[in-house]
């Protein structure tokens, strides 16, 4: 298996890579004090073409594989994991869903802003009672009787991630007893509220929230539940490369920390346990990463991703927790503390076993998978 971009792509993620050194990682502290990405962000992410990779250039995007993409949310988790798993889901759920389900009216209104960053997007499926377990969406949309396409939505949402910054949520809601579908819902509107934001203990510069509709008004976009959340898949993908570039970044710290740190006379490095630490995480990163470009690379040649997607996310979400784990353990009581990146690491590597599908879904989406 050859990993490979073509030159425009490995250029692209160049001034990407530039772009997490220089005003990424040093402002991650900030980001997560402050509880915000500033408001500045946007702009530059949509002149760096991060808000667009999965769109078409025809349609004023990227047009990027999605081994690109892959690589570009795993190269900023490197600096920030919490803008990676923005841009995975803002790329991947919310850009992708206007531009492969919606209308030619919607492509054209939405597109171009989203495009430079002026429309910021979410993505909204989880309710109170309803996250894994999808089919539970109480939200109900009914049509606008002087409106064709358009319909009043009412329910509540949660954990929508940035979803406080949002000008424009895609999000499913119920047509009926037994019908699901999706939603173009702008949020300035009255029927639209902000009731909550949710503090998390990771990934804490992400605006997540819970939010209320009463009779807000939404855009149905023409597809099915089943075709919405289809794009879960490459999504997965995207928080799988999120889950690499923590425990890449987590690894290559404990490394660094264990060549200077000295106990007993010795280097760190140089004990037996530390160096198995250092092994494990090595070769698990190692298979992870392969994992995701496999996964990507079947993407890009139209292949069924379903399996390998879950796969990837799963094994690489894990992976992050227990190098960031490790990467804590080696750092002793040092990375328990704010002065070092280690704790932030491995607070912000759970998410990744939590969002686009837990660990338990994706090990039932891959047993089903390999059972039928």
């Amino acid at each position: 298996m050859i990993f490979q971009l073509c030159p425009e792509e490995t250029a692209f993620l160049d001034r990407v890579r530039d772009f997490v050194n220089q005003e990424v990682l040093p402002n991650t502290r900030e980001w997560e004090t402050n509880t915000a990405f500033p408001s500045d962000i946007w702009p530059k992410l949509g002149a760096l073409g991060l808000l667009s990779m999965t769109v078409a250039k025809e349609n004023g995007g990227m047009g990027l594989s999605c081994s690109a993409y892959v690589e570009a949310c795993r190269e900023l988790a490197k600096g920030d994991p919490a803008l990676s798993m923005n841009i995975a889901a803002i790329n991947a759920l919310c850009a992708a869903h206007v531009e492969i389900f919606g209308s030619p009216e919607q492509r054209t209104q939405y597109l171009a802003g989203i495009v430079k960053g002026d429309i910021k997007l979410a993505w909204g499926l989880t309710e109170p009672d309803a996250g894994s377990d999808a089919r539970r969406v109480r939200s109900t949309a009914t049509p606008i009787a002087d409106r064709p396409g358009y319909f009043h939505l009412n329910g509540e949402k949660m954990f929508i991630t940035n979803g406080g910054n949002a000008d424009l949520i895609i999000l499913i809601a119920r047509t009926s007893e037994t019908e699901l579908s999706a939603f173009l819902m702008e949020t300035d509107q009255p029927g639209f509220t902000l009731t909550d934001r949710i503090h998390t203990t990771g990934v804490r510069a992400s605006n997540t929230v819970r939010f209320k509709m009463e009779n807000a008004i939404g855009w149905h976009t023409p597809c099915t539940f089943e075709q919405a959340i289809s794009l879960l898949y490459r999504g997965r993908l995207g928080i799988a490369a999120m889950a690499v570039g923590i425990a890449e970044k987590a690894h290559e710290i404990a490394v660094e920390y264990s060549k200077k740190r000295e106990q007993f006379n010795r280097r760190l490095c140089d004990m037996q346990s530390v160096q198995n630490m250092i092994a494990d995480s090595a070769m698990e990163i190692e298979a992870a990463r392969l994992l995701l470009h496999k996964g990507a690379m079947m993407y890009d040649r139209g292949e069924n991703i379903t399996l390998i997607s879950s796969m990837a996310k799963l094994y690489a979400s894990e992976t992050a927790n227990r190098a960031t784990n490790r990467g804590i353990q080696i750092h002793g009581g040092r990375g328990m503390t704010f002065e070092f990146l280690a704790e932030k690491l491995w607070r912000d590597a759970k998410l990744t076993e939590i969002g686009e599908g837990c660990s338990e879904i994706q090990r039932l989406v891959i047993s089903k998978q390999v059972l039928k």
